[in-house]
């Protein structure tokens, strides 16, 4: 077997397991955020159910940890309120990232399990456990049952070939795997990374490489563990730890070789973190301001090269570079290193250990018109701001900050640029929606087709995460599409019955439920794509809330406003009124059930 197969199968109880294969798996560690952690109470409570073993159960406020938005501060004390009642562990607004806390205090080590609201929860895959990003539904029955139900994935090895370029840091080998293969090509795959350079990895570069397996739409990127990733996890969870490795005869669907010798720098441009291109090609870029942190590169060793390249430097004039650290572990390092101290005197505004841009309730988004390069992992349109946001290196992103422009160390001005106005943007108007209830469970649906031929839309584009703290579903139908281009007045042209048919990689990124539940508010009936991120997936079928897959159906020629029927159980898409027919998906047995049921966590 190869790691991800050992990995479920210790902990689902099977000697061996295949691809495909769908099984209940113990999850060693559930974590629930602040972003995701009231929407998990109001399940647990709305249900009636207990919580399974209190002591592997951690609310961590990291999207916002500075309190300082009143929906985020009302939802983290509903959740210490429920945590007292529990006897659950909160990790408070002064700690950092959940994932990263995991590893920190030793509760994930190689082999373990771990499920959060955190769509990046598979940067645990940096220290070979299996980590996923989940919604509310998921995590509630994790926390109540202990375990959840997952399908086995396949799994692709990479190698990487040839010695590293001294230039090329661990952001950069995540934009070049992004570059080789865009956003879907690695979807719904286990990757495991090898290579001699790969075994020189500290565990920052493998954080940094693995929290981007989000952004590849792979399950998860694993490095087995080196020497000293084990006596790191050793050390913080005080165990004696069995190192896991795949097996010499380990089977792959794909094998790719990559020279890593020949990657190198890039930023990735706005609205895409794949859109990938050399640094050169943006070189002098005006920028407004500029970020550092993140899952991907809050790290000490990314505070310490932000440091050598500010010291005794002023971040430019009327640019703003803000730098959150990952953890509390973190910040003290940097205090105690002297290197708060170096930002604070180039200029630098320090936040909390947190999350910071990704979230939007902390430092790190920006306004409409503004140009921002930052060390996310994301930048899709409306997920920072309201501006454009490229993605790059804390080495770049410093350096730019500096500049004022877009450029590299090595080429950091005397004098920087100067200052360019943003722009500014009206407001949208909002219509309320009601919530069209489902009292039948049909196995088959007839109604309206709308076709949005698109790839790699995101949960953003979706449902933007200025609306993350709506809780109730007969809110969630008005904002359907709002940020997708072209698809703005979706929710106004939108009738209940109607359903969805697009492309690939649908529901990409976040592991927001009100992604699905927004559609499921308006009445559609079904989405019907290529492919789907693989959290949106899960957090459909746990709705009760039909998505299912195509190869071709362009035998139809389908336009919009066609009626079209879907058998969920036969898996037919059928072209009324002339019966023209196309094969797609079918439901499996767990999607049936929790069809039938409504929900996942209904009895």
């Amino acid at each position: 077997m190869n790691i991800i197969e050992k990995i479920l199968s210790s902990h689902a109880g099977y000697a061996r397991l295949s691809p495909g294969d769908i099984i209940d798996v113990v999850i060693d560690v559930r974590i629930a955020r602040d972003f995701g952690g009231a929407n998990v109470v109001k399940n647990i409570e709305d249900n009636g159910l207990n919580i399974a073993n209190p002591e592997l159960t951690f609310f961590t406020f990291d999207c916002n940890p500075t309190g300082s938005d009143q929906k985020y501060a009302a939802n983290q004390q509903k959740c210490r309120l429920f945590a007292r009642d529990r006897g659950i562990q909160v990790y408070d607004i002064n700690t950092g990232i959940g994932t990263h806390l995991a590893i920190e205090n030793g509760w994930a080590v190689p082999g373990t399990t771990l499920v959060s609201t955190d769509s990046h929860a598979n940067i645990l895959g940096a220290i070979c456990s299996f980590g996923q990003g989940m919604g509310d539904r998921d995590i509630a029955a994790a926390w109540s049952t202990g375990k959840v139900w997952f399908k086995v994935p396949p799994s692709v090895k990479i190698t990487l070939r040839g010695e590293r370029p001294g230039d090329i840091s661990a952001k950069d080998i995540a934009l070049n795997l992004l570059a080789e293969f865009g956003a879907n090509r690695l979807l719904g795959y286990a990757v495991e990374i090898y290579g001699e350079e790969t075994e020189k990895f500290t565990l920052d570069e493998r954080i940094t490489i693995s929290s981007m397996a989000t952004e590849m739409g792979a399950i998860i990127i694993l490095f087995p563990p080196s020497h000293d990733i084990m006596t790191y996890c050793k050390t913080r969870s005080r165990k004696e730890l069995e190192k896991i490795e795949a097996d010499p005869d380990a089977v792959y669907e794909h094998k790719f070789e990559l020279d890593i010798s020949r990657f190198r720098q890039l930023v990735a441009k706005p609205g895409n973190p794949e859109d990938t291109i050399p640094v050169e090609e943006v070189w002098q870029k005006k920028i407004d301001s500029a970020f550092i942190g993140s899952c991907t590169n809050g790290r000490i060793e990314d505070m310490r090269t932000t440091a050598r390249i500010l010291r005794d430097r002023k971040v430019a004039p009327g640019v703003v570079l803000k730098i959150v650290p990952a953890t509390d572990e973190v910040w003290n390092k940097c205090l105690n290193q002297g290197i708060i101290k170096i930002f604070k005197e180039a200029g630098v505004l320090v936040g909390n250990a947190g999350c910071a841009g990704c979230a939007a309730g902390q430092i790190g988004q920006n306004g409409p018109g503004e140009v921002t390069i930052s060390t996310g992992n994301r930048n899709f349109t409306g997920k920072q701001g309201k501006g454009e946001v490229y993605l790059a290196s804390p080495a770049i992103v410093a350096a730019s900050a500096l500049a004022g422009y877009i450029t590299t160390e090595d080429k950091i001005p005397a004098e920087p640029a100067t200052f360019t106005m943003k722009q500014t943007a009206k407001p949208v108007e909002k219509k309320s929606t009601a919530f069209i209830t489902e009292e039948e469970k049909p196995l088959a649906v007839e109604g309206r087709v709308w076709l949005i031929k698109q790839d790699n839309i995101d949960t953003d584009m979706i449902f933007h995460n200025r609306y993350l703290t709506i809780t109730d579903i007969n809110e969630m139908g008005q904002y359907a599409l709002d940020n997708l281009p072209g698809w703005e007045d979706f929710s106004r042209k939108a009738l209940p019955g109607d359903i969805i048919v697009t492309g690939k990689n649908f529901g990409a990124g976040s592991s927001r439920q009100q992604a699905v539940d927004c559609f499921k508010s308006l009445g559609i009936q079904c989405i019907l794509a290529e492919s789907f991120g693989a959290i949106y997936e899960r957090n459909a079928i746990n709705a009760g809330f039909p998505v299912l897959t195509y190869k071709d159906i362009s035998n139809l020629y389908l336009n919009n406003g066609e009626m079209v029927r879907i058998d969920f159980l036969h898996g037919k898409l059928i072209k009324l009124p002339d019966n023209k027919t196309a094969d797609i998906s079918r439901f499996s047995d767990v999607q049936l059930s929790i069809y039938k049921k409504g929900d996942l966590l209904r009895k």
